[in-house]
């Protein structure tokens, strides 16, 4: 029995999962099972009729007139035989017994409460039975003459009933019937194709009747719109026609759940024949509505079923909808996420799922995220995208290292280690040694490079450090000059810490890496007798560094190393003199060949700063080989400007050349030379003419020109020394000018500072008798001479010019004083002479 339901439902599930379109890509919104155990057991000899559902429990009606209270299950847990009004849970009874047949019967939503004990009944008319105060149950008909009443909904203080006319509303409150919607087509029968309603919430009333939905809302009137009418009114908001006849409705947030029967028209036949019911989610619009979903439904019986034989009921709590059939029951519900992730992983939708289970791995229940994640892996490889596939699992497998190992041999019986190689992990988690190997091997047969890339980007500690170095070695034996693997190699080397290795095959490959691996290591006493592969592999650098670390390897040691290589001895030198003229003060000797051999432009510069070169030695080299600039510079420096300067003349030709070292050395007899030199070559006196106007007396030069002599642009050369000397001129009387007005401006500062009084005061003495300058009693006449050096004398202690007793520093009387006190020549100047001073 179990096992036949099982069946039933994976059937169920296969037909509802069908829409229109068989290949659909859309997304299922429902999820359908049946209502099994004692449903099942209930309609094997019974037929469902109708059926109202609790948050806890539910409600079935038979054919047979039964009720059977249900879990939610299906289980049963009461069953009664006639119709009742009691409390489940407190065994009181309300009322059991009616006058007439009853169709349908609402209790009021708030019935527990002792001022909502109501409801009403429905059959040839609608009665609302209330409890009075003494307990007693009193009826009043509230509708009747319209024929049957089939659908009955109570929502708050609103009663909505359909009838064959129409649906009329009620308020309970002010006990008016507030609206009358009649019913669009006539034409069907009301008992074959009844109406369904539903309240959305406590003030819109969803109507579904035949082919036609419309959704009410019961509005306040206004006071002033009152008269004799209800203080309620109802207004259709919305209104549209559906495709097949609406059999029950629910709400589902803003939109509608709509079970719909369905007839069909056979193909071979061309007779109708009722199809599979439709649960359709719609989104109602003002006129029209648009679908969301639908899905076809394989009810037991359904080819046998009738309109009226449908009802849909729900559970507003949990958003489960129960469709209800004479042979079956089938709870509808929203697909949770695990159903999304269920229907992702069908259509191979992997990426999306595992999307969705991390947004929601909190609310998920049946799926992981790592089973996810490795499905997805699997299907990537099953597709061939292995690249794709091996970068999903960094993010997938994470620090599971165990996964990260499995993974990589499942990559690798596929011929893919290279694809994941990338995306290994190389701190946490690190793997097994093995494995690094095994993807490094598989490189080394067949990609050098690639290789070579692993060993740069991967820590030296993830392998075997030495299995590796051998397998290079041996790939070496057949391939021995391959520079990938040498440099791979003495990368290999270092991360062992085998820096003299590794330093070999740098300087072999001439690698720019090699400076940096000395610096780094400090590997200077390995390259001590290896300087000229080091300058011959890049000079610059080399230099930079072996002065860099003069206290790891001495200058004398450089020099000598590089003694059969004089080009690259000179470039040494050269740097060191840059940086300091004077550390290597004991090779400028070598160095003035060195420059004369390789460097000549620098020659001339070298001996002009260098204070320690032997200057005979170096005239020999530059008089041997002809450098005339130098020899002439040395000749000056060596104080035989004469013969430099003729050699200027005779060698270079070159008269402004010769100009300026006259001009340089400010020689009288060396311009007496350079005149007689040029005195028979006209462009010489030219160039004389136009420079020597400051120097020499122009006078000189022009008186010594023979007469009749042709040169060129005399005139101009006149000219210019008739401006120099007017300039000269102007110059004089310029600074004469300034000279005598700096002069008087001095001369009164000097006599505006003489002017100025000086303190005298009681800590003043007389030079000549030390006593205080000033006497005790103010009142007492005094004289008092001051001299501008602030010595100060009494009058009466001046001394005669006889007696000289001056103290150090004082003027003598027969240079400063006259009669009266006045000084004369001496700087020492009075500055008063008083015969009556204050003692202020």
């Amino acid at each position: 029995m179990a096992e036949a339901e099982e069946q039933e439902t994976e059937s169920l599930e296969e037909s509802t999962d069908e829409s229109e379109e068989e290949e659909s890509e859309e997304e299922p919104k429902l999820k359908y099972e049946r209502l099994s155990n004692g449903v099942t057991e209930i309609l094997q000899k019974d037929a469902a009729s109708c059926m109202t559902v609790h948050d806890k429990f539910l409600a079935l009606g038979t054919h047979y007139g039964k009720v059977y209270l249900l879990d939610v299950q299906g289980n049963i847990t009461q069953k009664f035989d006639v119709v009742q009004v009691f409390g489940l849970y407190s065994g009181e009874e309300f009322h059991e017994t009616f006058d007439c047949p009853i169709k349908i019967i609402a209790v009021h939503p708030h019935f527990v409460r002792s001022s909502c004990k109501q409801f009403v009944t429905g059959g040839k008319k609608l009665l609302l039975f209330e409890r009075s105060w003494m307990s007693r149950w009193k009826s009043s008909v509230l509708h009747e003459g319209e024929g049957n009443i089939r659908s009955v909904k109570w929502r708050g203080h609103l009663i909505a009933w359909a009838n064959n006319m129409g649906v009329k509303i009620f308020d309970i409150t002010s006990k008016q019937r507030i609206t009358n919607v009649p019913r669009d087509d006539i034409s069907l029968r009301p008992d074959m194709y009844p109406c369904s309603l539903c309240w959305k919430d406590s003030v819109t009333l969803i109507i579904g009747w035949g082919t036609s939905v419309k959704i009410c809302s019961v509005k306040e009137r206004h006071a002033s719109e009152m008269r004799d009418l209800p203080s309620r009114y109802v207004e259709i908001v919305s209104q549209f026609e559906t495709e097949f006849y609406v059999s029950g409705l629910a709400p589902l947030c803003d939109q509608l759940v709509v079970l719909s029967y369905v007839k069909e028209v056979s193909e071979k036949t061309e007779r109708e024949y009722c199809a599979r019911p439709r649960l359709d989610i719609i989104q109602p619009l003002s006129e029209t509505c648009e679908e969301i979903s639908s899905d076809a439904l394989t009810v037991r019986g359904f080819q046998e079923n009738e309109c009226r034989d449908y009802h849909l009921e729900y559970s507003e709590g949990e958003s489960l909808f129960y469709i209800v059939s004479p042979r079956d029951v089938v709870v509808a519900k929203e697909r949770d996420q695990d159903d999304h992730i269920d229907w992702l992983l069908e259509k191979k939708k992997y990426e999306e799922a595992l999307m969705a289970a991390e947004i929601s791995q909190k609310n998920i229940k049946r799926h992981k995220i790592l089973d996810i994640g490795l499905a997805y892996i699997n299907h990537l490889v099953e597709k061939g995208e292995y690249d794709i596939a091996a970068r999903k699992c960094q993010k997938i497998l994470g620090k599971n290292a165990a996964l990260w190992e499995y993974e990589v041999y499942k990559f690798k019986e596929i011929g893919q280690l290279k694809a994941i190689s990338p995306y290994l992990p190389r701190g946490d988690p690190v793997l097994k040694p093995l494995i690094y190997e095994m993807i490094l091997h598989e490189f080394l047969e067949s990609d050098y490079e690639g290789f070579a890339t692993l060993i740069r980007e991967w820590p030296g500690d993830l392998y075997n450090n030495s299995v590796i170095v051998q397998a290079v070695r041996d790939h070496l034996k057949k391939d021995s000059q391959n520079r990938t693997l040498l440099k791979t190699l003495a990368e290999l080397y270092t991360y062992d810490k085998n820096y003299g290795n590794a330093l070999e095959i740098y300087l072999t490959l001439r690698h720019k890496d090699v400076f940096q691996l000395i610096h780094k290591h400090n590997l200077f006493s390995s390259i001590k007798d290896k300087i000229v592969l080091l300058m011959d592999f890049d000079s610059e650098k080399a230099v930079d560094m072996l002065l860099d670390n003069e206290d790891k390897i001495s200058i004398k040691k450089v020099v000598e190393e590089l003694e059969d290589r004089p080009e690259l001895q000179h470039v040494y030198l050269h740097k060191l003199f840059k940086r300091d003229h004077h550390k290597g003060q004991r090779y400028h000797e070598k160095q003035i060949s060195l420059y004369a051999e390789y460097d000549r432009s620098n020659l001339l510069p070298f001996l002009r700063d260098s204070t320690h070169c032997p200057l005979e030695k170096a005239l020999e080299i530059c008089q041997q080989r002809n450098f005339v600039e130098e020899t002439v510079y040395l000749l000056s420096r060596m104080g035989n400007s004469r013969s430099a300067l003729k050699m200027i003349m005779e060698e270079l030709h070159d008269v402004d050349k010769a100009i300026e070292f006259a001009k340089e050395q400010d020689d009288g007899e060396l311009w007496e030379d350079l005149i007689l030199y040029s005195i028979d070559k006209p462009p010489f006196i030219t160039g004389l003419l136009n420079n020597i106007g400051t120097h020499v007396d122009p006078i000189l030069l022009i008186h010594r020109i023979k007469e009749g002599m042709e040169i060129p642009n005399l005139r101009d050369s006149l000219v210019k020394i008739l401006q120099d000397y007017n300039l000269q001129i102007l110059l004089r009387e310029g600074c004469k000018k300034i000279l005598v007005a700096d002069s008087l401006s001095l001369l009164k500062k000097m006599h505006r500072t003489q002017m100025k009084g000086v303190l005298v005061d009681e800590e003043n003495i007389c030079e000549s008798c030390l006593s205080p300058i000033l006497p005790s009693d103010a009142a007492k006449p005094f004289s008092v001479l001051v001299f501008h050096c602030r010595h100060m004398f009494h009058k009466e202690c001046l001394p005669g010019p006889s007696t000289v007793s001056w103290p150090p520093g004082s003027p003598t009387p027969q240079s400063s004083l006259q009669s009266g006190g006045r000084a004369q020549k001496c700087p020492h100047r009075p500055v008063a002479s008083q015969d009556s001073l204050s003692s202020t």
